[in-house]
C-alpha cells in the first residue's frame, strides 16, 4: 500500500499529467520544426557572440593597451566579469547537488536547465583569466606539468593558480553530473527517433535500457556525483574570493570574503535561473512543469541570500568602523563617497532592498515582479563585483597615483560577447535535448501531480479502488 501524502502540499506537476502526457509534452520540443520565436533569438545570440568575438581577436592582435587599464587599475571589466560569471554558475549545482541530498522534490522542474547554465557559465568565465594574460598562447604556464623548461614550474602559493585547480574541477564535476542526468531521457528520445538521429542518441544514452541494475546505478552515481559536488559549491567562489582576500589592499583583505562571495553567487545564480526559466516556461508551453510553487520557492532563496549578502555589506561597514584602521575606513568611504558612487548605491539598491519584496507571497508569485527583479538582481550583482575592483584599486596608499577607469568599446564587446555564446549555447541545448527532466518529473508524478495532491486531488482514489477499477477494465 502507497504511503500517505498530505492533501494540502502544493503540487509541482499540474495538468492531470499521465506519464505518456510528460513524455509528449518534455520530449517533443528536440523533435519539431524549432519556431520563429528560438530562430530569432538565435540568430541575434549568434550575432551578439560574433561581436564579442571580433573585440577577443582585436584585443589578441593589439594588447591589452586596447582596454582602458593603466597602473593603478590592473583588473577592470575582465576580472569583474570573471567574477560575475562564476557566481552565475554556482545555482546550478546548488539545485542540483544539495537539494537532491536534502531530497527536496520541486528542484526536478528547474535542475536541468540550472546544471546546463552552470556548464555555459563556467565557459564564458573560462575566457576572462586566458584574455586577461595578454598573451594567450601562453596559457599552459598556468597548469603544472613535467616539462623540459627547466625548474620553472607554476607558483603553488598564489591564489589564481587556486582558481585554476578549483574552476575546472568544479566545471569537470559539473559537466558529469549534468550528463548523468541526461542520459535515461537520451534514451527517451532515441526509442522515438529514427535514422542517423536515432544512432546519435543511441550513442549518447549508452545503451540505457531502462533495466533495474541501470536505475540503481544511475542513482547511485547521482547521489556519489552529489556528495563530491556539494563541497564545491562552497569551495569554489571561496577560492575565487581568495584572489582579493590574500592580498594587503584595504577593502579586500578581510575574512568576510569567502561566505559573502558563496553567497552573493547562490543569489545572483538563482536570479539567472529564474530569468532562463520564466522565458522557457513561456515559450515552450512548460506551465505545467515550472509552476508558480517552483517559482516561489526560488523567491525564497533569493530572499534568504539577499538579505545575508546585505548583512555582509553591513558587516563590512562596521568592521571598517571599528578596526580604527584609517586605511580601511577611507576605502570605504571613497566607495560610497567617491568617483563611483552610483555604481556603490546601485549595488545596495538592487541586491539589498529590492529583494525584501518578497517577503509578501502574493510577489513571490508573480512572474512578471520575478522575472523583472532576476534581471534587477544580476545587474546590482554586476556592480557588488565592479565595486569591489575598481573602487578599491581607483584610489590607493598614494593620492599622486589615484586614477579613474571607464571601459572601452572593446571591455564591452567581449563582455556582451559573452552573453550572446552564453544563451547561443542555451539554445543549442534546448533543441538537443529535454530542458526539464523527463525521468525526474515522472518520479514524482504520484507524490506532486495536482491529481494526487494539493486541493484538486482525486482523493476517492484508495488503494483498493484503483485496484477494483483495474480489474474492471481489463474484464
Amino acid at each position: 500500500m502507497s504511503g500517505h501524502v498530505s492533501p494540502i502540499r502544493p503540487p509541482l506537476v499540474t495538468g492531470n499529467k499521465t506519464y505518456h502526457q510528460i513524455t509528449e509534452d518534455l520530449i517533443s520540443p528536440t523533435e519539431r520544426v524549432p519556431s520563429k520565436a528560438w530562430i530569432i533569438g538565435f540568430i541575434l545570440s549568434v550575432s551578439v557572440f560574433a561581436v564579442g568575438a571580433f573585440c577577443i581577436l582585436w584585443t589578441i592582435w593589439n594588447g591589452i593597451g586596447t582596454w582602458d587599464l593603466n597602473r593603478t587599475i590592473n583588473w577592470g571589466w575582465d576580472i569583474t566579469n570573471f567574477v560575475w560569471w562564476i557566481g552565475i554558475g554556482h545555482a546550478g549545482t546548488l539545485i542540483s547537488a544539495i537539494l537532491l541530498i536534502f531530497r527536496q522534490k520541486w528542484r526536478t522542474g528547474v535542475n536541468r536547465a540550472a546544471e546546463a547554465m552552470t556548464i555555459f557559465a563556467v565557459m564564458c568565465a573560462g575566457l576572462f583569466p586566458l584574455i586577461h594574460m595578454g598573451r594567450i598562447w601562453l596559457a599552459m604556464f598556468i597548469f603544472p606539468y613535467p616539462n623540459t623548461r627547466g625548474p620553472l614550474w607554476v607558483n603553488f602559493n598564489s591564489p589564481l593558480l587556486w582558481d585554476v585547480f578549483a574552476i575546472s574541477t568544479y566545471f569537470t564535476v559539473s559537466l558529469l553530473f549534468w550528463y548523468t542526468g541526461l542520459v535515461p531521457d537520451f534514451a527517451t528520445v532515441r526509442d522515438r527517433a529514427k535514422g542517423m538521429r536515432k544512432k546519435i542518441y543511441n550513442f549518447l544514452s549508452f545503451g540505457w535500457t531502462g533495466s533495474a541494475k541501470h536505475w540503481q546505478r544511475w542513482e547511485y552515481l547521482s547521489l556519489i556525483l552529489a556528495g563530491i559536488a556539494t563541497p564545491l559549491v562552497l569551495s569554489v567562489h571561496t577560492i575565487v574570493s581568495f584572489d582579493f582576500a590574500t592580498s594587503v589592499i584595504p577593502g579586500w583583505h578581510t575574512t568576510i570574503f569567502p561566505p559573502y562571495f558563496v553567497a552573493g553567487a547562490i543569489f545572483s545564480g538563482f536570479a539567472m535561473v529564474l530569468t532562463l526559466m520564466i522565458i522557457t516556461r513561456k515559450i515552450l508551453g512548460l506551465e505545467d512543469y515550472i509552476t508558480i510553487e517552483h517559482v516561489e520557492s526560488m523567491n525564497k532563496v533569493i530572499l534568504v541570500t539577499g538579505t545575508i549578502v546585505g548583512v555582509a555589506y553591513l558587516t563590512e561597514l562596521f568592521i571598517a568602523w571599528y578596526s580604527g584602521y584609517v586605511y580601511e575606513q577611507f576605502a570605504f568611504f571613497n566607495r560610497a563617497a567617491g568617483p563611483y558612487w552610483w555604481s556603490y548605491f546601485g549595488m545596495m539598491f538592487c541586491n539589498v532592498l529590492s529583494p525584501q519584496l518578497f517577503w509578501k507571497k502574493s510577489w513571490r508569485r508573480n512572474i512578471w515582479l520575478t522575472f523583472f527583479m532576476s534581471i534587477f538582481i544580476n545587474i546590482g550583482m554586476w556592480f557588488e563585483r565592479f565595486v569591489i575592483i575598481a573602487t578599491t584599486l581607483a584610489r590607493d596608499y598614494l593620492p599622486s597615483s589615484w586614477s579613474y577607469y571607464s571601459p572601452t568599446w572593446v571591455e564591452i564587446g567581449i563582455f556582451i560577447g559573452t552573453m550572446g555564446l552564453f544563451f547561443t549555447l542555451y539554445l543549442i541545448f534546448c533543441r538537443v535535448a529535454p530542458v526539464v527532466a523527463v525521468a525526474e518529473i515522472k518520479s514524482i508524478l504520484k507524490t506532486g501531480g495536482n491529481q494526487y495532491v494539493g486541493p484538486d486531488a482525486h482523493h476517492a482514489h484508495s488503494h483498493d479502488e484503483v485496484e477494483v477499477k483495474a480489474e474492471t477494465e481489463s474484464h
